[in-house]
């Protein structure tokens, strides 16, 4: 007898409705499946045989094709599991097949019959939602993270027997239903305060520059000698950024459910993401890659923060891979069957320090290297690079009462609130351009349209230009800044003390 069973696959951060046809006929027993399976689907043949018998159920001895289509679509993980053995079963009659057209099943199983959680499900019932399936089938621990989607009824299934009782008896069952209360946080915000800005001491300058990067979506590094505290202050910027909106907690949910991070973590991604990759990190392990692509660190941080912490030790082919996506918002993985483009709107922060030994330009301890060291250390990173790092600030170490003085600072809440503000003023201005979400996502035309300079503002650019040597990017984005600068003030024309303060986030270019 032949049966169908629908399923998914994963492609890049999407799904594609996959079929598993099971036949049972006869033959000599065996169980033989086609379809271009990897490892983990060749393996799940013995792994259902042992799962139907500790189940209760009885393995038919016959012969067993099974076809995944489309056949030229590679297959791979576990999640195929689920459809094989409800196919098996169906073939062999020991369930009812009449609600097989309509339910898309996916799950791991194990030897004793339960149902384990895979990666990828929010994706798979999006897909099964826009092509008409009506009901999903997965492991009780993946049925809220499915259940987010609309219009598609979810059943969480704790073991097979469960899912044999469900095609058998489908009215003693019931869907399962969203928690709303994860769905209700997002209208306000949800970010941990375990870390506060209230406990800088001292620092105003990178303050205020970690104030202007949450309100613009701007790219920041700090530049400094060991402890001045350019990590504690990059720590502190996902406290003062606004909540995700609902439309990017999916987003941000269906790239973290794909890399396989949500298994028993609930249903949405209510922060905004903060990824922190070591300095020995592979090109691949930051852009994404794989035989089977999958998203890497800077796509991992989409709508929220890349700290790459001493910037400087990571090697130099591995930064420039970072160039495109600052520039494009995405990043396209090309492999021999198939390219697949990973969405990467990310802001970055970075740290370093001055020079190798780290105390160039400190006003306590004398620097030890020649000036070819610093030189050499400084190539590292490109102009480029650098060109695309809106803010850059230097972070001198602190003075000794500042040490022993009490912080003084705002908290986090009251910074947090100036910054939806402001960003609540470039929503408003860009309501006509469903694209731009923030001040650095700008493009040329529109620096023409809302960036417009008086003569005293464009006489002050023109000589910082000159002076420093500003690329057309580089005052670009200085524009840029000063448009969030003007935005924090509740100004709707740039004057000259925004652009003022803006250029001064440019100086470190280059330190030698």
């Amino acid at each position: 007898m032949l049966a169908r069973v629908w399923s998914a696959s994963i492609v890049g951060i999407d799904a594609i409705k996959v079929g598993v046809e099971v036949d049972v006929s006869g033959g000599l027993p065996g169980i033989v499946v086609l379809g271009l399976p990897d490892s983990a689907v060749q393996e799940s043949k013995e792994r259902v045989k042992a799962t139907l018998k500790n189940a209760g159920f009885s393995f038919p001895m016959r012969k067993i094709v099974i076809n995944l289509t489309p056949a030229d679509l590679r297959k791979e993980g576990p999640s195929f599991d689920l459809p094989i053995s409800v196919g098996i079963l169906a073939a062999s009659e020991q369930v009812s097949a009449d609600l097989l057209g309509d339910y898309l099943f996916t799950g791991e199983v194990s030897l004793d019959g339960s149902l384990r959680a895979v990666a990828g499900i929010l994706p798979i019932a999006a897909t099964a939602q826009k092509m008409g399936i009506a009901g999903l089938v997965v492991p009780f621990d993946n049925a809220q993270e499915a259940a987010v989607v609309e219009g598609l009824t979810v059943y969480g299934c704790k073991n097979l027997s469960e899912v044999a009782d469900l095609l058998n008896n489908p009215l003693r069952h019931k869907p399962a239903q969203l928690d709303e209360t994860v769905v209700a946080s997002h209208g306000a915000a949800v970010h941990s305060r375990s870390v506060d800005l209230q406990d800088v001491k001292g620092q105003a300058h990178a303050r205020r520059a970690l104030e202007i990067a949450a309100a613009g979506g701007h790219n920041l590094i700090f530049v400094g000698p060991p402890g001045s505290g350019k990590t504690m202050l990059a720590r502190r910027l996902p406290g003062i950024l606004p909540p995700l909106s609902f439309a990017e907690a999916l987003e941000v949910t269906r790239i973290h459910s794909v890399a396989g991070l949500l298994k028993n973590r609930g249903s949405l991604v209510r922060d905004r993401p903060f990824r922190s990759p070591h300095h020995s990190a592979s090109g691949p392990s930051l852009v994404g890659g794989g035989s089977f692509p999958r998203p890497g660190e800077i796509s991992l941080s989409h709508r929220g923060i890349l700290f790459l912490d001493e910037l400087t030790e990571f090697k130099r082919d591995v930064l420039e891979f970072l160039r495109q996506p600052l520039e494009d918002g995405y990043v396209t993985i090309s492999r021999t069957r198939q390219s697949i483009m990973f969405p990467a709107q990310f802001t970055l922060v970075a740290s370093t320090n001055p020079c190798p030994c780290g105390y160039y330009g400190d006003t306590i301890q004398q620097c030890t290297c020649s000036p070819r060291q610093r030189e050499n250390y400084w190539a590292k990173l490109s102009g480029p690079l650098m060109d695309r790092i809106d803010l850059q600030v230097a972070v001198n170490r602190l003075k000794p009462e500042e040490i022993t003085q009490q912080p003084t600072g705002e908290t986090s809440i009251c910074v947090a609130k100036r910054v939806q503000q402001a960003r609540d003023r470039a929503v408003t201005r860009f309501q006509e351009e469903p694209n731009l979400r923030c001040n650095a996502q700008m493009q040329s035309r529109h620096l023409q349209k809302w960036c417009r300079l008086d003569d005293a503002s464009r006489n002050l650019l023109e000589a910082a230009i000159k002076k420093l040597g500003l690329s057309a990017r580089a005052s670009d984005r200085i524009l840029k800044v000063a448009r969030t600068i003007a935005d924090l003030a509740g100004e709707d024309k740039l004057q000259a003390n925004h652009v003022a303060e803006a250029i001064q986030y440019r100086t470190i270019d280059r330190m030698q």
